[in-house]
Protein backbone atom coordinates (compact mmCIF):
# COMPACT_ATOMS: atom_id res chain seq x y z
CA UNK A 1 0.00 0.00 0.00
CA UNK A 2 1.29 3.44 -1.06
CA UNK A 3 2.15 6.06 1.73
CA UNK A 4 1.62 8.90 -1.19
CA UNK A 5 -2.24 7.52 -1.57
CA UNK A 6 -4.85 9.96 0.24
CA UNK A 7 -7.78 7.93 -0.90
CA UNK A 8 -6.15 4.67 0.74
CA UNK A 9 -5.79 6.32 4.10
CA UNK A 10 -9.61 7.81 4.23
CA UNK A 11 -10.54 4.31 3.11
CA UNK A 12 -9.02 2.93 5.90
CA UNK A 13 -10.79 5.51 8.17
CA UNK A 14 -14.46 4.68 6.42
CA UNK A 15 -14.01 1.13 7.18
CA UNK A 16 -12.91 1.83 10.73
CA UNK A 17 -16.34 3.43 10.80
CA UNK A 18 -15.13 7.19 10.85
CA UNK A 19 -17.87 9.56 9.20
CA UNK A 20 -15.43 12.42 8.49
CA UNK A 21 -13.29 10.28 6.32
CA UNK A 22 -16.28 9.03 4.25
CA UNK A 23 -17.26 12.82 3.96
CA UNK A 24 -14.30 13.64 2.79
CA UNK A 25 -13.38 10.53 0.58
CA UNK A 26 -17.00 11.72 -0.89
CA UNK A 27 -15.66 15.47 -1.14
CA UNK A 28 -12.71 14.83 -3.06
CA UNK A 29 -14.13 12.62 -5.71
CA UNK A 30 -17.91 13.58 -5.96
CA UNK A 31 -17.76 16.85 -9.00
CA UNK A 32 -15.34 14.49 -10.68
CA UNK A 33 -18.46 11.52 -10.75
CA UNK A 34 -21.01 13.71 -11.39
CA UNK A 35 -18.94 15.07 -14.58
CA UNK A 36 -18.57 11.51 -15.52
CA UNK A 37 -22.41 11.09 -15.33
CA UNK A 38 -23.24 13.99 -16.65
CA UNK A 39 -21.03 13.11 -19.61
CA UNK A 40 -22.55 9.99 -20.00
CA UNK A 41 -26.31 10.21 -19.64
CA UNK A 42 -26.43 13.90 -21.17
CA UNK A 43 -29.01 14.97 -18.34
CA UNK A 44 -28.35 16.87 -15.22
CA UNK A 45 -30.68 15.30 -12.66
CA UNK A 46 -29.99 11.83 -13.88
CA UNK A 47 -26.72 12.87 -13.56
CA UNK A 48 -26.99 13.38 -9.72
CA UNK A 49 -29.42 10.54 -9.25
CA UNK A 50 -25.96 8.23 -10.45
CA UNK A 51 -23.72 9.86 -8.31
CA UNK A 52 -26.06 9.06 -5.54
CA UNK A 53 -26.04 5.59 -6.48
CA UNK A 54 -22.25 5.27 -7.36
CA UNK A 55 -21.05 6.21 -4.14
CA UNK A 56 -23.37 4.06 -2.09
CA UNK A 57 -22.38 1.31 -4.16
CA UNK A 58 -18.47 2.47 -3.47
CA UNK A 59 -19.11 2.39 0.02
CA UNK A 60 -21.11 -0.62 0.37
CA UNK A 61 -18.20 -2.74 -1.50
CA UNK A 62 -15.18 -0.67 -0.16
CA UNK A 63 -13.86 -3.64 1.07
CA UNK A 64 -13.13 -4.92 -2.08
CA UNK A 65 -11.32 -1.60 -3.21
CA UNK A 66 -7.49 -2.77 -3.98
CA UNK A 67 -5.75 0.49 -2.43
CA UNK A 68 -3.22 0.00 -4.96
CA UNK A 69 -4.91 1.35 -7.56
CA UNK A 70 -6.48 5.22 -7.50
CA UNK A 71 -9.65 5.02 -6.05
CA UNK A 72 -10.72 7.94 -8.85
CA UNK A 73 -10.79 4.91 -11.41
CA UNK A 74 -12.22 2.42 -9.07
CA UNK A 75 -15.50 5.10 -8.48
CA UNK A 76 -15.10 6.03 -12.00
CA UNK A 77 -16.10 2.45 -13.30
CA UNK A 78 -18.74 1.48 -10.82
CA UNK A 79 -20.32 5.18 -12.20
CA UNK A 80 -20.14 4.08 -15.66
CA UNK A 81 -21.52 0.83 -14.40
CA UNK A 82 -24.70 3.11 -12.88
CA UNK A 83 -24.90 4.90 -16.10
CA UNK A 84 -25.28 1.85 -18.02
CA UNK A 85 -27.80 0.73 -16.02
CA UNK A 86 -29.82 3.70 -16.11
CA UNK A 87 -29.34 3.28 -20.21
CA UNK A 88 -30.58 0.10 -19.92
CA UNK A 89 -33.86 0.61 -17.96
CA UNK A 90 -34.58 3.48 -20.13
CA UNK A 91 -34.37 0.83 -23.35
CA UNK A 92 -36.87 -1.51 -21.45
CA UNK A 93 -38.89 1.86 -20.14
CA UNK A 94 -38.90 2.85 -24.36
CA UNK A 95 -39.23 -0.80 -25.41
CA UNK A 96 -42.94 -1.41 -22.91
CA UNK A 97 -44.12 2.11 -24.52
CA UNK A 98 -43.36 4.32 -21.51
CA UNK A 99 -41.00 6.81 -23.14
CA UNK A 100 -39.17 8.94 -21.73
CA UNK A 101 -38.10 12.84 -22.72
CA UNK A 102 -34.73 12.95 -24.24
CA UNK A 103 -33.21 15.82 -23.02
CA UNK A 104 -29.18 15.24 -24.52
CA UNK A 105 -28.85 18.95 -25.69
CA UNK A 106 -29.10 19.97 -22.08
CA UNK A 107 -26.82 18.66 -20.47
CA UNK A 108 -24.06 21.22 -20.99
CA UNK A 109 -23.08 22.61 -17.91
CA UNK A 110 -24.32 25.72 -17.44
CA UNK A 111 -25.11 29.32 -19.79
CA UNK A 112 -21.81 30.50 -18.53
CA UNK A 113 -19.49 28.49 -21.19
CA UNK A 114 -16.34 28.53 -19.37
CA UNK A 115 -13.69 30.22 -21.96
CA UNK A 116 -12.96 27.03 -24.08
CA UNK A 117 -16.43 26.98 -24.98
CA UNK A 118 -17.09 30.49 -26.14
CA UNK A 119 -15.35 29.72 -28.97
CA UNK A 120 -17.98 27.16 -30.06
CA UNK A 121 -21.31 27.80 -30.29
CA UNK A 122 -24.40 26.01 -28.57
CA UNK A 123 -25.07 24.46 -31.85
CA UNK A 124 -22.21 22.57 -31.90
CA UNK A 125 -21.66 21.84 -28.33
CA UNK A 126 -25.63 20.32 -28.66
CA UNK A 127 -24.46 18.21 -31.93
CA UNK A 128 -21.84 17.35 -29.90
CA UNK A 129 -23.40 16.32 -26.89
CA UNK A 130 -26.20 14.29 -28.95
CA UNK A 131 -23.39 12.18 -31.15
CA UNK A 132 -21.30 11.16 -27.45
CA UNK A 133 -24.85 10.15 -26.39
CA UNK A 134 -25.05 8.09 -29.42
CA UNK A 135 -21.81 6.32 -29.40
CA UNK A 136 -21.45 2.74 -27.97
CA UNK A 137 -20.80 2.69 -24.51
CA UNK A 138 -17.70 0.92 -25.10
CA UNK A 139 -16.28 3.93 -27.12
CA UNK A 140 -18.43 6.51 -25.15
CA UNK A 141 -16.67 4.89 -21.97
CA UNK A 142 -13.04 5.34 -23.06
CA UNK A 143 -13.68 8.61 -24.59
CA UNK A 144 -15.04 10.13 -21.18
CA UNK A 145 -12.56 8.32 -19.51
CA UNK A 146 -9.80 9.80 -21.20
CA UNK A 147 -10.75 12.95 -22.88
CA UNK A 148 -13.10 14.74 -20.09
CA UNK A 149 -12.24 13.24 -17.20
CA UNK A 150 -8.55 13.05 -17.97
CA UNK A 151 -7.97 9.69 -16.81
CA UNK A 152 -4.42 8.53 -18.38
CA UNK A 153 -4.45 5.12 -20.65
CA UNK A 154 -3.73 2.75 -18.28
CA UNK A 155 -6.41 3.91 -15.67
CA UNK A 156 -8.73 3.99 -18.04
CA UNK A 157 -7.79 0.19 -18.69
CA UNK A 158 -8.30 -0.72 -15.15
CA UNK A 159 -11.46 1.08 -14.67
CA UNK A 160 -13.01 -0.63 -17.09
CA UNK A 161 -11.07 -4.19 -17.25
CA UNK A 162 -9.09 -4.05 -20.71
CA UNK A 163 -5.59 -3.67 -21.58
CA UNK A 164 -4.10 -0.19 -22.69
CA UNK A 165 -4.30 -1.48 -25.57
CA UNK A 166 -7.77 -1.40 -26.13
CA UNK A 167 -7.84 1.88 -24.63
CA UNK A 168 -5.70 3.39 -27.55
CA UNK A 169 -7.89 1.41 -30.57
CA UNK A 170 -11.58 2.44 -28.46
CA UNK A 171 -10.16 5.94 -28.73
CA UNK A 172 -9.10 6.30 -31.39
CA UNK A 173 -12.60 4.68 -33.02
CA UNK A 174 -14.72 6.32 -30.99
CA UNK A 175 -12.91 9.65 -31.98
CA UNK A 176 -13.39 8.70 -35.88
CA UNK A 177 -17.07 8.00 -35.04
CA UNK A 178 -17.89 11.11 -32.91
CA UNK A 179 -16.30 13.01 -35.91
CA UNK A 180 -18.47 10.99 -38.23
CA UNK A 181 -21.68 11.75 -36.37
CA UNK A 182 -20.91 15.66 -35.96
CA UNK A 183 -20.54 15.76 -39.66
CA UNK A 184 -23.95 13.67 -40.14
CA UNK A 185 -22.15 11.34 -42.38
CA UNK A 186 -23.98 8.13 -42.27
CA UNK A 187 -20.69 6.60 -43.77
CA UNK A 188 -18.70 4.63 -41.69
CA UNK A 189 -14.83 6.12 -42.78
CA UNK A 190 -12.46 3.09 -43.77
Amino acid sequence: MSSDNPDAALVRGVLAGEAQAARALAERHREAVYRLARSATGDADEAFDITQEAFVAAFGALSRYDPARPFRGWIAAITLNKCRDRARRRAVRRFLGLTLPELAADWIADDAPSPETQVASRDELAATARAIAELPSSLKDVLILRTIEGLNQQETAEALGISAKAVETRLYRARQKLSQLVRGDPRPRV
